[in-house]
């Protein structure tokens, strides 16, 4: 049995009130909450160990250097890439992309595509608009249904020996859609593409082995997987890490400097100018060993049944229609009331204590499929229970009540 009480115990923010309301906290998509586990590494790394790291010969520099190398091996681990040095430790999934998408810039020509899925949000998706503009490569799209899955076949047609680069998210922040990168990664390979993964909305809820998968990159932000924001990764396989550019100059990223020539540092500190974010790193491994001791099987089934039984719930409520309605999806309910404003449900719902995103999720193309300006979108962690869902779902019905 899911040991969801002793769990709930761990966050300290689920037992807040908001508007005089227990707090209901759905917005999980957007970040997750960090459990105390987690929280008391912070408070050690400034209380015991506050120290720059690699450059120091001093006790509390090593201490620091060796965390943050410890977190690196965690995280080495926890996606089993082949070696530690493959991991980019960053500001997040944003920097990770926009990291691989500057490297390219050196590797394609004009006419080169590069492909991106409809269901992308918006950081994977900028960054490589901002690339064709660059280089003059060609920016193709693999369209999506109306159930939130890609049209594979499309996709199929879509890959020549022009194609390059091939990104699509693991798992769709808006519509929660599991996407087959499993399939999607050896398409792309037979015609000599690359392929990114962004893993942002999956880390949560699965554990990605990039060397089953072979993909050539994988991304990830910390603040989705209970630990804390302004830290990520970059999986790149050595090869690829070998053949991309540094990203930006600085301190750490060098091996020996001159006025005349600059020669760069091996991976991963190629990668990684100036100081990072230390603490951040190392709470990053805290999260990852956090996630792990509950175990991800456990965590997804747990999840699959609060998704069952809140789509159950929710569809019982006439004129209400979720949005992603893929057989292979996440705990991600989108929807929206028949004549009501997404946003105007969301505030009735904050009254109510109950934090859930609405909007266009940095998901505009998806929001432009369907025609509408976005959705209410409520998404479940381990941590939550049926009975949030139920208030939710009485706060869903009270907000029709007041609003049509």
């Amino acid at each position: 049995m899911f040991p969801i009480k002793e769990i709930r115990k761990d966050f300290p923010i689920l037992s807040r009130k908001v508007h005089g309301k227990p707090l209901v906290y759905l917005d999980n998509g957007a970040t997750s909450q960090t459990p105390i586990q987690v929280i008391d590494v912070i408070v050690d790394y400034y209380s015991n160990y506050n120290a720059n790291i690699h450059r120091g010969v001093h006790n509390l520099s090593q201490e620091a250097t060796d965390k943050y190398e410890e977190a690196r091996h965690k995280i080495q681990n926890h996606f089993n890439a082949k070696h530690a040095h493959e991991i980019i430790m960053t500001s997040g999934t944003t920097e990770s992309i926009n990291l691989v998408a500057h490297g390219f810039a050196s590797l394609l020509d004009k006419g080169d595509e590069i492909m991106v899925s409809a269901l992308e949000h918006h950081s994977n998706i900028v960054p490589w608009q901002m690339l064709c503009e660059k280089t003059g490569a060609v920016l193709k799209v693999i369209h999506m249904n109306d159930e939130g899955e890609l049209v594979l076949t499309e996709y199929s047609k879509l890959l020549s020996n022009k194609t390059k680069l091939v990104f699509v998210n693991h798992i769709s922040n808006a519509l929660g859609t599991i996407n087959p990168i499993e399939l999607i990664i050896e398409k792309a390979h037979q015609v000599g593409a690359a392929v990114l993964i962004d893993g942002a909305q999956a880390c949560p809820h699965v554990k990605p082995d990039v060397q089953a998968l072979n993909v050539d990159f994988y991304v990830a932000s910390a603040h989705k997987m209970c630990g804390p924001t302004g830290v990520g990764m970059l999986y790149g396989k050595e090869a690829w890490l070998n053949k991309l550019p540094p990203y930006q100059g600085g301190g750490e990223m060098i091996a020996d400097v001159t006025f005349e020539k600059t020669t760069y540092a091996g991976l991963p500190h190629k990668f990684e100018a100036g100081t990072p974010n230390i603490c951040g790193g190392i709470a990053f491994g805290a999260a990852i060993d956090y996630l792990n001791a509950i175990g991800f099987d456990n965590i997804a089934a747990y999840e699959h049944e609060l998704l069952e039984y809140a789509t159950e719930k929710l569809m019982e409520i006439e004129g209400l229609k979720i949005y992603g309605t893929s057989k292979n999806k996440t705990s991600v309910i989108s929807f929206n009331i028949e004549g009501i404003h997404p946003y105007d449900i969301g505030t009735i719902l904050d009254k109510l204590g109950i934090a859930v995103r609405t909007g266009h999720h940095c998901a505009q193309p998806i929001m432009a499929y369907f025609k509408i300006p976005g959705t209410v979108r409520a998404s479940f962690a381990f941590y939550n229970t049926k009975e949030e869902v139920d208030i939710l779902v009485a706060g869903v019905k009270k907000a029709k009540m007041m609003l049509a």
